[in-house]
């Protein structure tokens, strides 16, 4: 009870407190405040559109002037040019159509030459006992060959002159592809010069390179003077500097791939155009080394190695890789090419960075080359009679490969 008596006293005493006292006005809701941040926004966005067209407004935004200001804004959509778009929607459609198997598939060698091949008779081994599982076709640009082996005899096709470092040289890469594509059997193609040997046996060869879903392409970035810096910004809008990549030439690659370069004429004219000896009057841009590296990196980078099968020796620094003459060739020094597990690019930088990746076959490391290159003619004798030694030891390998890999086409 007396509990209850104080509740209701001290309920009584609150209501004889004096209300609060309300002031005469309210405070105005701070408008201001978001009247300043609206014209902030229209400011940002109206620069964004029409950026600053001179120094003097860059610095309005930041004292390190544009860059600073852009880097953190998100990049402008730009729009496709309807050549642009034709061309992606060809390689989109070629990439999603669904593979046509062959009963009888084949891989396509083709070889790049002047003229006669100096190692046909190494061939003729290499291609003994596996006929209906290859084609030849031979690209003689400067006389008709001699042959030494039937294999390669009435495989010449019709040839153009190649110019060392000049687009004529990817012309020819294009001329073989094509005729190489007219037998819809032939599923993988890759390129040879004269000077190329086989560093494994035919089968290791054909499981290798059939059993795996990608095309075996060389391509990296180089920001040094001999990678980014051929780069021309007459290639603008549709070869971005950021996308513009080096490699060497020589590929392998399978029928879609193909396909595509034979559809692509809007990314070679830019090159044929923008990536030439003597551009600009100094500067040297060799499209054999940038062409397919760009293009593909640009539209299916997934659907390439980023490394080359052909195995080349640039450690000489010079401006072609280092020749073995009949001194250097040795059982050993072929053990030594077929053992390499890693890719290795080194940036034409001023401290040259090196860059190490491993050869993912089907997501297992394996040996990196399947050819190598440049051999000159006098280590033909020696070759062959090192053929079945250095190969050999690839047979228990290919025979895995086969049972391992499972051919995607």
């Amino acid at each position: 009870m007396k509990l209850a008596k104080a509740w209701r006293l001290g309920m009584k005493d609150m209501q004889i407190l004096p209300p609060p006292r309300h002031r005469g006005h309210q405070l105005k809701k701070p408008t201001w405040i978001l009247v300043l941040i609206s014209l902030v926004c229209m400011f940002l966005v109206v620069a964004y559109i029409y950026p600053p067209q001179t120094s003097s407004a860059c610095y309005i935004f930041s004292s390190s002037g544009c860059e600073t200001f852009s880097s953190w804004l998100p990049p402008p959509i730009r729009e496709f040019s309807d050549d642009e778009i034709a061309s992606r929607v060809v390689i989109s459609s070629i990439l999603n159509a669904p593979p046509i198997h062959s009963k009888n598939p084949k891989i396509a060698f083709m070889f790049l030459s002047p003229g006669s091949l100096p190692f046909e008779k190494l061939w003729d081994r290499f291609f003994q006992g596996h006929e209906g599982r290859f084609s030849i076709h031979v690209h003689a640009s400067k006389e008709k060959p001699v042959h030494t082996s039937r294999y390669f005899i009435n495989k010449e096709i019709r040839s153009g002159s190649v110019d060392w470092g000049k687009i004529s040289m990817v012309d020819a890469e294009k001329r073989l592809l094509a005729n190489a594509l007219k037998d819809p059997d032939n599923q993988h193609f890759v390129l040879l010069s004269d000077s190329c040997v086989p560093l494994r046996d035919f089968d290791y060869v054909y499981n290798y390179l059939m059993y795996t879903n990608i095309s075996f392409i060389d391509s990296f970035e180089d920001p040094g003077p001999h990678g980014s810096g051929r780069y021309s910004e007459h290639m603008l809008p549709e070869v971005e500097k950021k996308f513009f990549r080096k490699g060497a030439q020589w590929f392998t690659m399978k029928r879609q791939h193909a396909v595509i370069i034979m559809a692509d004429y809007l990314y070679y004219a830019k090159f044929r155009d923008y990536c030439r000896p003597g551009m600009d009057g100094q500067r040297n841009c060799y499209s054999d080394e940038h062409y397919l590296p760009t293009f593909f990196h640009m539209h299916d980078p997934n659907g390439i190695s980023n490394w080359s099968v052909t195995h080349v020796d640039w450690s000489e620094g010079k401006w072609h890789p280092k020749s073995y003459g009949e001194k250097d060739v040795s059982e050993q020094l072929l053990k030594n090419l077929t053992s390499i597990t890693e890719s290795v690019h080194v940036t034409s930088e001023e401290r040259k960075e090196t860059m190490i990746m491993p050869c993912l076959w089907n997501g297992m490391n394996r040996p990196c080359y399947l050819f190598a290159r440049k051999f000159s003619a006098e280590t033909l004798e020696t070759m062959i009679d090192l053929f079945s030694n250095y190969t050999s030891s690839s047979l228990s390998s290919s025979s895995s490969s086969s049972k391992t890999g499972e051919r995607d086409s």
